[in-house]
């Protein structure tokens, strides 16, 4: 069984220590290739070193989360421009916007993320994206830039019935996390994660967050690491009705041909 984790923060400062070691896991459970995020204008650079140093097992996304937003300016559009072009950046994200916390003001979020919307389209890269509490207005705007891209994955989704059916008809991806594992806030998500098509469905950790609370026994230090996408891909399959060797297969399939791994 081979696996895509098509999230996985792995420029954070948890991972210094032992980095070596949470790569060798995630191959030990068959996790056999992972896409960095970058979040901000460093994190983005951090992100393409990692997938410099580790060849066809990791590979980079280049963009600028919501919560950064404020920190945008000509220089990061510009550098972001010249990172999107690099063959190990395979998609420009993550972007999006966060009205949950709201570290950025809104109109700054909305201006920040048709910036890097542009971008997309200009270089004809994926879209990586992120969006909570704000889906009214971030898929106004994505709507206005969906043909103009290649493809689009709306990571994380931890959304309504209502706003994965406005993605399906965008035909955007759905990258699906541990959040499906947790009984307080995504039980809501097991009803209807059969509804994504086999080939729109990607899975991810977004490690270090969103440790499964379903994995058994729970690791002290509650750090999750790429090595869990086995378990996240096992509770998927079993919420869809269909083999595991399925459900890793299918998403496998879908996360090479998203970001031409």
């Amino acid at each position: 069984m081979q696996l895509v984790d098509i999230g996985a923060n792995l420029t954070h400062e948890s991972f210094r220590h032992d980095f070596d070691a949470v790569l060798q896991r995630a191959q030990a459970h068959g996790v056999v290739q992972m896409v960095v995020t970058g979040a901000s204008h460093v994190g983005s650079d951090h992100a393409l070193e990692l997938a410099r140093r580790h060849p066809d097992m990791l590979y980079a996304t280049a963009g600028v989360h919501p919560h950064h937003a404020v920190d945008y300016n000509d220089v990061t559009d510009a550098h972001l421009r010249e990172l999107a072009r690099m063959p190990e950046v395979r998609a420009v994200g993550e972007t999006g916007l966060d009205y949950h916390r709201n570290y950025s003001p809104r109109d700054v979020q909305l201006e920040v993320f048709e910036r890097q919307l542009r971008i997309a389209a200009d270089v004809g890269k994926p879209l990586f994206l992120h969006q909570r509490d704000a889906h009214h207005d971030f898929f106004a705007l994505l709507k206005r830039y969906r043909d103009k891209v290649p493809a689009v994955v709306v990571h994380c989704f931890t959304d309504t019935h209502e706003a994965l059916g406005d993605y399906l008809a965008l035909d955007c991806h759905i990258g699906i996390t541990g959040w499906i594992c947790d009984e307080r806030r995504g039980t809501h998500l097991r009803e209807f994660v059969r509804e994504i098509p086999t080939d729109r469905l990607l899975i991810e950790t977004d490690a270090p967050y969103l440790l499964p609370r379903s994995v058994r026994p729970q690791p002290s230090h509650r750090r999750n690491e790429p090595m869990y996408l086995r378990h996240i891909c096992e509770e998927i399959a079993r919420d869809r009705g269909e083999p595991v060797e399925a459900t890793a297969a299918n998403s496998t399939a879908a996360a090479r041909a998203f970001f031409g791994l």
